[in-house]
């Protein structure tokens, strides 16, 4: 009897929390969460917006002194680790220890993480940092999206509505965390940059930490326990993989020149492992199991999407350095600006489209459509790039530049919160933290892609790269168009 009338206490919480208006419509917790994922993102996006300059600029200038295309590809490589990361936080989330615990803890190795960057020298706080980071983004990503989650019921018309507010939150962060780092670099030095991340992050979690007793009380539960008796298994095969990446890294096999491919391998093998865990397990029902097939369509647009996109981090930092004209009135803006023009247009764009979401209502296309027009628009915006591909130094208007990124945010804000919002629709029950981390994981494989791709980015030679990437994700956007109205129908319900 104690157990049934906890049970419902719970659940009563749980339904006080989503019928909650106090924010703007939404439930006050979204508020919190909202804040979180901000001063993340300002850490996160302002850390990376600086990390390849910092790591191709010469020992004199500040930096690292890596070869371009080696720290090209690392900033890739760092960006899919993140999202690889992601599997381990749904997994403690759903196994062990509860979603909101993880999303607590993580935050606090996120803050070490940027610690480490401004406090220790070179390659070893590069290494340190970036593996806290990692781990700890990881974490937050997938549990801070599955708490949001939970503040809706599955029906909720506002539901939607509310991930483009967190979304356009998140944007906030990745704008002012660039614009700050930016500045503090070019006019101080890396290392204050960095410590400018780790006081963003800081201040995310003393706000997140004020009301994590708000939140509803499902976010505390483990869905899918691990019996104390094989917990020895997951033990061991953290210990398996720490071995095998020192073997590899101290043979040589694994480098910094290769480690994207070894990321983008390892998180596309994760996804494979994942997908076929959820479809045969027992406790995921007939509808759970075809939602779930319907999911990796969108999983593979995902992917193509991010391949591209994350490029701003890496090829278009460098093109920004030698290719962009950044002078304004006489004043040369810091590289890494070229970072700042994605978040502006999400900030205007994802209110116009949150409300466009919310007056079609059920006549808005479905999230496969939505996917495609991602991939045509991206693929779009990257041949645009052709008409300024003659490798002439600095030339490239920067209010050209301004219209791409327009264009890459209109792409974003079809595929991302959207895919945020239906996954969490589309999630079995029992895997409702690592279904998150799957979609995130989609990104992770893309965005290590965009260091695999980065290689072979020539700006002497631009037109090859701009060429296929475009024509290439056009066409898959197209494919994707195409099956719509079946992977529609394996939703079963869910559009």
């Amino acid at each position: 009897m104690a157990d049934s009338s906890s049970r419902d206490a719970d659940l009563d919480r749980d339904v006080a929390v989503q019928r909650d208006t106090r924010f703007f419509g939404h439930p006050l917790p979204l508020m919190h969460l909202f804040g979180l994922e901000m001063w993340e993102r300002f850490s996160y996006y302002g850390m990376t917006g600086i990390l390849a300059i910092y790591l191709y600029f010469s020992v004199s200038e500040g930096g690292v002194g890596l070869p371009q295309p080696t720290a090209l590809a690392i900033v890739g490589a760092y960006g899919g680790a993140v999202f690889l990361a992601t599997i381990l936080g749904g997994w403690l989330a759903d196994r062990l220890l509860g979603a909101e615990k993880v999303l607590f803890w993580s935050s606090i190795v996120i803050v070490c993480g940027h610690v480490a960057l401004a406090l220790l020298p070179g390659l070893s706080g590069v290494a340190v940092g970036l593996v806290l980071v990692a781990l700890g983004s990881g974490g937050l990503k997938a549990n801070a999206t599955a708490v949001v989650g939970t503040l809706y019921a599955e029906q909720d018309p506002r539901r939607e509505a509310g991930f483009s507010i967190f979304y356009m939150g998140i944007n906030i962060g990745a704008f002012f965390g660039p614009l700050l780092t930016g500045i503090l670099q070019k006019e101080i030095g890396f290392h204050i940059a960095f410590g400018a991340a780790a006081v963003g992050m800081a201040i995310g979690l003393s706000i997140y930490a004020t009301a994590r007793g708000r939140l509803p009380d499902s976010v505390h539960h483990v869905a899918d326990p691990i019996p104390r008796s094989r917990l020895w298994l997951p033990a061991l095969a953290t210990v398996a993989v720490i071995v095998a990446i020192a073997v590899l890294w101290t043979t040589g096999l694994m480098n910094g020149g290769n480690l994207a491919t070894w990321i983008a391998g390892a998180s596309a093998l994760a996804a494979a492992l994942y997908f076929t865990a959820i479809l045969s397990s027992p406790h995921v029902t007939a509808i759970e199991r075809s939602r779930t097939v319907s999911f990796i369509p969108f999983f593979i647009a995902s992917v193509a999407f991010w391949s591209l996109y994350q490029q701003i981090f890496n090829v278009m930092t460098a093109y920004s350095d030698t290719q962009l004209n950044r002078t304004i009135f006489g004043w040369e803006m810091p590289i890494n600006w070229i970072q700042l023009i994605p978040p502006v247009f999400v900030i205007l764009l994802a209110p116009v489209f949150s409300a466009l979401w919310m007056r079609l209502g059920d006549r808005q296309p479905s999230t496969p459509v939505k996917a495609g027009l991602a991939l045509l628009i991206i693929g779009g915006a990257f041949l645009l790039f052709l008409p300024f591909a003659d490798g002439a130094a600095n030339s490239t208007p920067l209010l050209w530049v301004v219209l791409i990124m327009a264009l890459f945010v209109c792409a974003e804000l079809l595929i991302s919160p959207i895919g945020l919002a239906l996954t969490t629709r589309l999630a079995p029950r029992a895997f409702r933290s690592q279904m998150v981390a799957l979609f995130f994981l989609s990104s992770g494989v893309g965005t290590a892609l965009s260091g695999v791709f980065s290689k072979y980015y020539d700006a002497a030679n631009q037109v090859p790269y701009w060429t296929t990437l475009g024509l290439s994700a056009a066409v898959l956007g197209l494919i994707v168009l195409a099956t719509a109205r079946p992977v529609v129908t394996l939703m079963r319900g869910v559009r």
